[in-house]
């Protein structure tokens, strides 16, 4: 049985309790490795090293850390394919979905913010002729970094790539159910000469692991994705000490198509907005809602797409739908399956497991369920979606910001003006129009409401990851 260990001062190091985790592959329920069951004094022992190799790596010039977080993007990329079938083994994701997207943003991560810190530019203000006021961004010291399941590599270098790049030090945990690509990105980090100290990685659970980094003294800020009632433990536990925090949290995002949409591109790219990465996606399009006149063929279309999909082995390169993450996980999708039902919706596609080898679901369609329902306010994380009809540009505005999460959603029109005027009155952080998941890492993200707080992305990520002080200099 293979075991992982931690990653603290550039070498690999075990447990100090000796316990350890297992790994379970999604797609057989078959235990693939062991995961150290760290605790505060791994964590204890992580915040020291990266504490120690702050101040030589903060004084480290832009151009030199950039052309070592460039090397690391290098080495990502020509190890594609073999962090392609890691990601999917470990997560249950199709192995095709990986290679196009998950490995491939992680190596745009590492590549944005090597350059961008090359560009960064301060301000300067004469005050009256009398003093020069000009801003200095510098970094704080240890960031505490914590990522989930669902996008491991993706997720976990679209917050070390800042952190670094600005000139802190890390200590990050991965989720303990998707750990394996974390690891090879430590041995990566070896490959590029990333100094020991720099990327500190500590698996583990949440309630220990992660509770240690989010209420460490000596951890001055916290970017962590993940579930709402985490994030909220995350933020109690960093208050006491005033941390900088940042929170990428829920979503039950809003898919709404008007009648005036091209109906083939809008039931196409939902498609892929519901069931990529088995819905376990935060920001998949959850909630459709479609204009009453053309409601119904809306959903003939969408679910006989649906049934078209192909479910089973992650790494068979026809797969569309992998398998689901775990099966306390597996059961909390069926469980809302079968809510649904009570809360008077109709099945039209999908609702069984599949198999009894691993955590395979059938994608789902739901009809006739209210905005008040809970399987339509709650969010299931799953390829389970509900379909609503409305009749007016007010209604749509009204149930998709219906939600208490805020984390985004897309439109479907031609028309240019709506599509602007209604972009602007639902409150989510990101509003996607014709199209879905097109990112630019130059602008900000993040959510509104229960989705989270703080921006990151672009310059908003480097601001984040470093504090501005104002210098008055006297004329």
């Amino acid at each position: 049985m293979r075991r992982l260990a931690n990653f603290i001062s550039g070498a690999f190091a075990p447990p100090q309790s000796g316990n350890y985790i297992d790994d379970i592959a999604p797609a057989t329920g078959a235990v693939i490795a062991q995961i150290p069951d760290s605790d505060a004094r791994d964590v204890d022992a992580a915040v020291r090293a990266a504490k120690s190799a702050f101040p030589a790596w903060s004084r480290t010039p832009a151009a030199d850390r950039s052309r070592r977080l460039l090397r690391l993007a290098e080495l990502i990329e020509a190890n594609l394919d073999d962090l392609a079938r890691c990601e999917s083994l470990d997560n249950g994701k199709t192995v095709s979905l990986a290679r196009r997207l998950d490995i491939p943003r992680a190596v745009a991560n590492f590549r944005f913010f090597a350059t961008a810190i090359l560009h960064q530019a301060s301000e300067a203000h004469m005050t009256d002729g009398a003093a020069l006021n000009y801003t200095l961004r510098q970094p704080l010291g240890v960031a505490g970094l914590i990522s989930p399941w669902n996008l491991p590599l993706y997720l976990l270098t679209w917050k070390i790539a800042p952190a670094i790049a600005a000139g802190n030090t890390c200590v990050a945990k991965p989720s303990e159910l998707t750990p394996i690509t974390a690891h090879r990105l430590a041995e990566l980090s070896l490959e590029a000469e990333i100094p020991p100290g720099v990327i500190n990685i500590v698996h583990g659970l949440g309630s220990k692991a992660g509770e240690a980094i989010a209420s460490h003294p000596d951890v001055p800020l916290i970017s962590f994705t993940g579930g709402t009632v985490t994030g909220a433990k995350v933020a109690a536990s960093a208050a006491p000490h005033f941390k900088k925090v940042s929170l990428e949290l829920g979503g039950k995002n809003p898919n709404v198509i008007f009648a005036d949409a091209d109906l083939d591109q809008a039931v196409a790219t939902s498609i892929q907005s519901s069931f990529a990465n088995q819905g376990e996606i935060c920001l998949c399009g959850s909630r459709i809602l479609v204009e009453r006149k053309i409601h119904d063929r809306f959903v003939d279309q969408f679910v006989a797409a649906t049934k078209k999909l192909r479910v089973g082995d992650p790494t068979d390169e026809a797969t569309d739908v992998g398998a689901l993450i775990s099966d306390q996980h597996l059961q909390k999708v069926l469980g809302y399956i079968a809510l649904a039902t009570e809360e008077g919706g109709r099945i039209v596609a999908g609702g069984r497991r599949i198999g009894e080898k691993g955590f395979f679901l059938e994608p789902t369609v739901i009809t006739g369920l209210g905005p008040e329902c809970r399987v339509v306010r709650e969010e299931i994380f799953g390829p389970v979606v509900t379909i609503t009809p409305f009749d007016s540009e007010e209604e749509a505005i009204a149930m998709a910001n219906s939600s208490r999460y805020g984390l985004s959603a897309t439109l479907w029109t031609r028309d240019l003006q709506r599509a602007h005027r209604v972009a602007a009155a639902i409150d989510c952080g990101t509003v996607w129009i014709n199209c879905w998941l097109l990112r630019d890492l130059r602008v900000p993200f993040g959510g509104m409401k229960e989705s989270g707080v703080g921006r990151e992305g672009g310059f908003e990520s480097l601001n984040f990851f470093t504090e501005a002080k104002n210098v008055c200099v006297k004329l």
